[in-house]
């Protein structure tokens, strides 16, 4: 079968090639590729920044954000039948008590596996073959958007964990505020508009930017610091009880810490490299945290409640504001066309691999 692969570790080493058939076990499903999603991460691999192949194996195939429908079921599968709409979970439990728990996402030791990332191949191939738990069927009615799930689903995850750590208190949330207006932040103002909060969105595209203007149908608020700080917007803003920060910039989460209301909780979805230093009020930041009973938290990854939930909530945001979902996908590359892509990026929301 055609994948597109890299040697981990090795820059621009990116490239389509043919890779062994996955061999179907009577326990597993196999399932034709219909398009996969394009993040940061595989940028990063491309440029040999991180990636690891399985063992034994000198190539990598990419791809984490996925969309596929079954082709065959194993003879002990129950539950799935060919022609469902699938999107698998990425990560793969380890042996530590927090993955034998079923949160493989909170990896305690570390030793987990990531299709695309750490040690599994990954969804950027015709094929591949799962065990039926780590699949998420999609309904129909939501397929053009299916391939946003993987990255719902640490959306999800986030608001979820903010939640359940504000259990410490009696909370009722009222506003929220996210930090950037990709991807990850649009679902994230989804999500949160969706459980009936004030949302607020701050990103640096002027507000006739696509990004703004989906923010608004969403029945968000859109707050451009292409010309003010985020301390200006502030002024603007009620007392914000949730914060969700995706902007992939490092100084952007100590800002957001001094603009959470009293008993607000950040979450951190950024993952940030380098080894950038700057001057931050940490003295100021310390003294707001601890007066205002304030929580930040980073979160990576999800499990499958997660994912489930995002299925959930893809029917929940479709219903409110029909097709808003899909201009997230702003861009769809034959995957032949790859390097489109990987060579220069562009100044789309998202990008997506037609494979078939």
């Amino acid at each position: 079968m055609k994948a597109i692969v890299v040697k981990p570790g090795v820059k621009d080493s990116i490239h389509m090639r043919d890779m062994p058939d996955p061999k179907l076990k009577s326990d597993q499903v196999a399932v034709k590729m219909i398009r996969a999603g394009l993040c940061g991460t595989d940028a990063e691999i491309s440029h040999g920044l991180y990636g690891q192949a399985p063992e034994g194996d000198e190539y990598l195939i990419l791809g984490h954000e996925n969309f596929g429908v079954v082709e065959e079921v194993g003879k002990q599968v129950k539950g799935f039948k060919a022609g469902d709409l699938v999107v698998s979970t990425v990560r793969r439990p380890c042996k530590c008590y927090t993955c034998k728990a079923g949160m493989n996402d909170m990896c305690h030791d570390g030793c987990y596996q990531e299709r695309g990332i750490v040690g599994r191949h990954g969804f950027m191939a015709e094929y591949y073959t799962e065990s039926p738990q780590w699949l998420n069927k999609i309904p129909k009615d939501v397929a053009e958007i299916g391939v946003l799930l993987e990255p719902l689903s640490i959306v999800e995850k986030g608001i979820d964990h903010a939640f359940l750590l504000q259990q410490r208190l009696e909370w009722k949330p009222k506003t929220a505020l996210v930090l950037g207006g990709g991807p990850i932040g649009l679902l994230a103002a989804s999500v949160l508009r969706a459980r009936g909060l004030e949302t607020h969105v701050v990103g640096r595209e002027p507000e006739t930017d696509n990004r703004a203007q989906l923010a608004k149908k969403m029945g968000a608020k859109y707050h451009s610091v292409a010309n003010q700080t985020l301390f200006d917007v502030k002024k603007e803003m009620p007392p914000i009880d949730i914060a969700i920060e995706a902007t992939g910039v490092a100084s952007v989460a100590f800002d957001g810490m001094q603009i959470l209301g009293s008993n607000g909780v950040l979450c951190l979805l950024s993952i940030t490299g380098g080894s950038k230093t700057a001057d931050q009020p940490i003295e100021k930041i310390n003294q707001q945290l601890v007066l205002g009973n304030q929580v930040v938290f980073g979160s990576v990854n999800a499990n499958a409640r997660h994912f489930a939930m995002g299925v959930k909530d893809f029917s929940t945001i479709e219903r409110k504001w029909p097709g808003v979902l899909k201009q997230l996908i702003t861009t769809r590359l034959p995957w032949e066309q790859y390097n489109n892509w990987f060579g220069q990026r562009g100044s789309g929301i998202k990008t997506t691999l037609e494979i078939s």
